[in-house]
């Protein structure tokens, strides 16, 4: 099983100095990949609770560097390491200048992009960027039909409900080949079936194992149904933990919980069936030595397992 970092691109954290420090470290360490998500600001009075604990938007994401600026200042640190969004609100973006980021971001990293993309909770930041909230589900794969037309099809010409590109060449293509993997997460059942029909892997979040195994299992399901190998489709565990001193509840890992409780969750996802977890510690650390003490800990106590 593959083990991956989040990035330091939010909260206190995100400073040029600590970026550099934690994105080569990882790298030392041997962290397989490096991860950033994706958030504009947090109102006053947000429209939306966050979906995860208390409903209480992390204080942390008040301050947010941009994920694929982020990962391409890391980039220029690494060697080796996968380089991935969990989540891009992919969208936020015109789906013609999105492809020429990430295209961008896989050639300078000379193909290490892994392109995870979602449709964001909050009503107010779909308002801040003019695009309706309503009808996320149809931008999105719209938008995926395009993003793959620009890094397959030597001529571009695409006429839909919301985007309409006139017959043109659209250069260059991204290092890898047909383009970088798609990765979706969701637990609707039509973000599953999505998953099922078109990603190369889904992003999971850290939740008792039996969920876990059940939409794991959806998305095999569908991808069988929509004719494709569910070998073909990586599972992928995002765990956000608030690390305590204290043994937690069995219930309450991995969302809290001693490192070794993480650890030990980190290890019970091969019974799940994944192929990659990473760790986001940007909510329970507060200086680049300490997130980088948990982080190698973390690491050396998965791979003994």
């Amino acid at each position: 099983m593959r083990i991956g970092l989040g990035l330091p691109h939010y909260g206190e954290l995100a400073t040029v100095d600590t970026l550099v420090e934690v994105s080569k470290a990882a790298e030392a360490m041997g962290y397989d990949s490096l991860w950033t998500g994706d958030r504009l600001f947090v109102p006053v009075e947000p429209s939306d609770p966050y979906p995860g604990g208390d409903g209480v938007i992390p204080p942390q994401f008040g301050t947010f560097f941009d994920p694929l600026t982020a990962l391409t200042f890391a980039a220029a640190h690494t060697e080796r390491v996968r380089l991935g969004t969990s989540t891009l609100n992919a969208t936020w973006y015109p789906p013609v200048v999105l492809a020429r980021t990430l295209t961008t971001l896989d050639i300078l990293s000379r193909g290490r992009l892994d392109a995870g993309f979602g449709i964001g909770w909050m009503r107010d930041e779909y308002t801040a960027v003019n695009v309706p909230w309503t009808g996320k589900g149809a931008r999105l794969e719209e938008t995926l039909d395009l993003l793959e037309k620009i890094w397959t099809s030597d001529v571009v010409e695409h006429d839909g409900p919301l985007f309409t590109v006139v017959p043109t060449p659209i250069e260059p293509k991204p290092v890898q080949r047909p383009h970088p993997p798609i990765l979706l997460p969701g637990f609707s059942p039509a973000a599953i079936r999505r998953v099922g029909r078109r990603a190369d892997g889904w992003l999971g979040v850290g939740a008792p194992l039996p969920a876990l195994q059940y939409l794991w299992g959806n998305v095999r399901r569908e991808a069988e149904e929509a004719g494709r190998n569910p070998g073909d489709i990586r599972c992928i565990v995002r765990i956000n933990p608030h690390l305590t001193d204290e043994k937690a509840e069995a219930e309450q890992v991995p969302d809290r919980g001693t490192l070794a409780q993480q650890v030990d969750y980190a290890r019970s996802l091969v019974e799940v069936g994944a192929d990659e977890v990473f760790i986001d510690l940007g909510q329970t650390t507060t200086t680049s030595t300490e997130l980088l003490d948990i982080a190698g800990a973390f690491i050396e106590g998965v791979r003994a397992g």
